[in-house]
C-alpha cells in the first residue's frame, strides 16, 4: 500500500437553523456544543478532503460552492460570494483542473454545489473539474434525478444533466469503484438520504472514513443526535452505531465535512461506554494517512 497525503479544503461556509441541524434535541442541550447567532443559526463548514494517491488527486465532495443567486444565498445561509473551494485549492497548490476524481457521497447542494462555477447574472451554470471522473452511488443518482417532495429543494435541478453530458460519470452499483480502485471501500447508508455513499480510505494509522451527513461533525457522534433533514432518523442511529463500533475496533478516524472547528478525529469510547472523538485535527496539510 502506497503512502497517501491528505489536505482538508474548506469551501463556502454556511449558517443554518440549529433546531433543524439537531432534530429533536432541545436547544438547552445543543447550545452547549455550538453557539447560535441572533437568527438561531449555527456555523457550519463545507469541507472537502483531497487525497494525493501516487499520481492521482482525488477530491471527496466540493461543498456548497457559490452558484446560488444573492436571494437564495441569504436564504440558505451561505456566507461568501466567491468560490472559496477554488481559492483554498490554489492555496494548497492545486487547481480544479488538477483533480482526477471527485467522489460525491450524494448530490445535495451543500455537498455538490462546488462542482459549479460561481453565480454570474445571465450566465448559465457550468461544470468545473474538466479532467475529473465523478463517482457516486446508483441510489443517490436516482434520488437526484427523481427527488421526493420532502427533499426536492436539496438538489440542483440542472446538475444531473451536466454530469451526464460530461461523459465522465461513474455510477457505482456495489462496494467498489472502477475509478477509485479496490483499496477504497464503499458503504451505503439510507438514514439521511437514499444511497449516501461513505468511503473508507486506508491509512497506516487506521482507516479514515468520509461519512458525509451520516456524522457531519463531532456533536453528531453522540448516538441519539440526528438532523431534521434526515430521512429515517432511527435507521440513521443504527447505521451510525455500526460504523462507530467498527471504527473503534479498527482504531479508525472520521473526516467531518460540516464541523466548523475540526476536520479529523479518532473514534473511541469513554469510561461510560459512549462514543467520543479524540486526537482531533483542525486541518490537514499534506498529512500522511
Amino acid at each position: 500500500m502506497g503512502k497517501r497525503r491528505a489536505w482538508s479544503i474548506l469551501g463556502n461556509s454556511q449558517r443554518l437553523d440549529g433546531g433543524a441541524m439537531f432534530g429533536n434535541a432541545p436547544r438547552a442541550l445543543w447550545h452547549n456544543w455550538v453557539q447560535p447567532d441572533e437568527r438561531n443559526r449555527i456555523p457550519l463548514a463545507c469541507r472537502a478532503l483531497l487525497i494525493e494517491d501516487g499520481d492521482r488527486r482525488i477530491l471527496f465532495e466540493t461543498g456548497v460552492g457559490a452558484f446560488f443567486p444573492p436571494q437564495l444565498r441569504d436564504r440558505f445561509g451561505i456566507q461568501e460570494e466567491r468560490h472559496v473551494l477554488l481559492d483554498n485549492l490554489r492555496k494548497a497548490g492545486f487547481s480544479h483542473e488538477d483533480i482526477d476524481c471527485v467522489v460525491l457521497s450524494h448530490l445535495h447542494f451543500d455537498h455538490a454545489g462546488g462542482l459549479l462555477n460561481a453565480y454570474e447574472p445571465e450566465e448559465p451554470m457550468r461544470l468545473l473539474f474538466p479532467n475529473a471522473t465523478f463517482v457516486l452511488s446508483r441510489e443517490a443518482w436516482q434520488r437526484a434525478k427523481h427527488p421526493h417532495a420532502r427533499d426536492r429543494a436539496s438538489f440542483i435541478p440542472e446538475l444531473p444533466l451536466l454530469l451526464e453530458e460530461s461523459g465522465r460519470l461513474e455510477v457505482v452499483k456495489g462496494h467498489r469503484s472502477d475509478t477509485l480502485g479496490a483499496d477504497y471501500k464503499l458503504w451505503l447508508s439510507e438514514g439521511h438520504t437514499p444511497g449516501l455513499m461513505l468511503t473508507e480510505i486506508p491509512g497506516e494509522e487506521g482507516p479514515v472514513v468520509f461519512a458525509a451527513d451520516l456524522i457531519p461533525g463531532r456533536a453528531w457522534v453522540h448516538l441519539p443526535i440526528t438532523m431534521g433533514y434526515d430521512r429515517y432518523p432511527e435507521q440513521l442511529v443504527d447505521e451510525k452505531t455500526d460504523l462507530l463500533t467498527r471504527l473503534v475496533e479498527q482504531g479508525g478516524r472520521l473526516f467531518f465535512t460540516h464541523d466548523h472547528e475540526v476536520a479529523l478525529g479518532r473514534i473511541a469510547r469513554n469510561d461510560k461506554g459512549r462514543f467520543v472523538t479524540e486526537e482531533t485535527s483542525k486541518e490537514l496539510v499534506g498529512a500522511l494517512l
